[in-house]
């Protein structure tokens, strides 16, 4: 079969990829991307973007629960789940198209196929041979299942926006920020929503604040949170509602969608890599160097396939600072992922940067000192539904260097990303207590606490 050859080549066409493949572009590189589904990768399809409607979509539902008590007389006469999913995804198909302009207007080849490694620099895609100077590899990750009898009944979290009707009994197992999420938003569209943990507490990387408040607010807008759950079998009745069996003789009986969100896989599987020499570790994880390199020359990976933290904007970023450190002629530093702000849009939002508590005490020991408050925010004071907002600020050394930014509470996630700057920036208490707190606000408190 004939050989195409490019200058480089991208095999996943998510996001990081495609910011990768434009930006060389951009410095005359001839480039294609490799991609066997929708364009976009997880965070159009099955991730950041749908989820989001989602949540605005539960967002809204709470806010028509709090109108009576801003004197609003409404009547919410009901939800009709199918009519967003279909809103949601007609979005998502003209997010599509989009990444499809943007690759034809950088003139970056689309091929449409699953990727597999001939060689170090050659790969196999329908049928048909390429090769390129160099190749990203950006194939990201995908949710996976327990290894438990009837564990196949339930749905992971791709499956969730597969959902056409909403379930009324719905059961999510898992501890981390996606677990957390599609429980909230399950939740505020009404379902009867049970979360259940393999430990005592969901969120085991972030601040202590974080989980203990999220899961005290969760339980009292009615998510029935079941700690310390080691689930064994599902099986199904025959009224088609399932039953889960734990280890401890537990029981979940009447659920109607089980919802797996325990973790994900790294698409590094089904690649070939071992045909072109790259190492990965047992979990699949591609071994990089500062440069997203791998160990074979000219051969590179981004994102979560390399065990970056799974976040769009990381890959992004990263895929373009590569891109110019490979075809750029002015020289630039690798990214730098000692600080990433992250959000959980959760039931209220969370924001997080930096070191927890914890974190910063083993490190630092006692030169750590902490700030912290827990208030009511403005709006919360005149409704029955109460959302108490957590803040804290993780400081270290004499100068009181903020090291760490944690937020529980209505509009955390949009109010990090300017204290993200300035703690990039290497910003102290001093500095955040020099600046003019916004009145009223809950991100004054910030900028205020003693």
């Amino acid at each position: 079969m004939a050989n195409q050859h490019y200058d480089l080549l991208v095999i996943g066409g998510g996001s990081g990829g495609i910011a990768a493949a434009r930006r060389a572009a951009t410095h005359g590189a001839r480039c294609a991307v490799v991609e066997s589904g929708r364009l976009g990768g997880t965070c159009v399809n099955r991730g950041c973007v749908p989820k989001k409607l989602m949540w605005y979509a539960a967002d809204i539902a709470s806010i028509l629960q709090d109108a009576p008590d801003y004197g609003f007389d409404v009547e919410a006469r009901g939800f009709d789940w199918a009519n967003l999913v279909q809103r949601r995804e007609a979005y998502i198909g003209r997010l599509n198209e989009v990444y499809r302009r943007l690759l034809d207007d950088a003139r970056v080849d689309l091929i449409t196929g699953r990727a597999r490694f001939t060689a170090p620099k050659c790969v196999g895609v329908a049928g048909q041979s390429y090769s390129a100077d160099r190749i990203i590899i950006a194939t990201g990750g995908r949710p996976i299942r327990p290894d438990i009898p009837g564990a196949d009944l339930g749905i992971n979290s791709d499956g969730f926006f597969e959902l056409d009707e909403q379930p009324r009994r719905v059961a999510v197992v898992g501890a981390g920020y996606i677990a957390v999420e599609l429980a909230g938003v399950m939740n505020a569209l009404g379902s009867e929503v049970s979360l259940l943990l393999r430990r005592q507490h969901f969120l085991g990387r972030f601040d202590a604040c974080i989980r203990e408040s999220l899961m005290t607010t969760m339980q009292e807008d009615g998510v029935d949170i079941l700690s310390s759950v080691q689930l064994t079998s599902v099986e199904k009745g025959e009224d088609g509602r399932l039953t889960l069996h734990g280890n401890r003789g537990q029981s979940l009986e009447g659920v109607d969608t089980l919802i797996w969100a325990i973790g994900r896989a790294l698409n590094s599987d089904d690649l070939g890599l071992a045909d072109a020499g790259v190492e990965t570790r047992a979990d699949g994880r591609i071994e990089i160097g500062d440069w997203n390199e791998t160990n074979v020359a000219g051969i590179h990976a981004i994102g979560d396939v390399c065990g970056q933290p799974a976040l769009t904007p990381v890959a992004i970023m990263v895929g373009r600072r590569l891109a110019d450190h490979l075809y750029g002629h002015d020289p630039v530093q690798p990214v730098d992922l000692a600080q990433v702000p992250t959000v959980i849009f959760s039931h209220p939002p969370v924001a997080s940067i930096g070191f927890s508590e914890d974190e910063a005490r083993t490190q630092h020991g006692d030169a750590v000192k902490v700030y912290q408050s827990r208030f009511t925010p403005l709006y919360h004071t005149l409704t029955q539904r109460k959302h108490i907002t957590t803040m804290k600020l993780v400081t270290v050394g004499c100068d009181e260097r903020v090291v760490g930014c944690h937020i529980v509470g209505l509009g955390a996630d949009e109010m990090l990303q300017g204290f993200a700057v300035a703690i990039g920036m290497g910003a102290t208490k001093a500095d955040f207590d020099r600046t003019i707190a916004i009145h009223p606000t809950s991100s004054e408190e910030l900028v205020t606490l003693r």
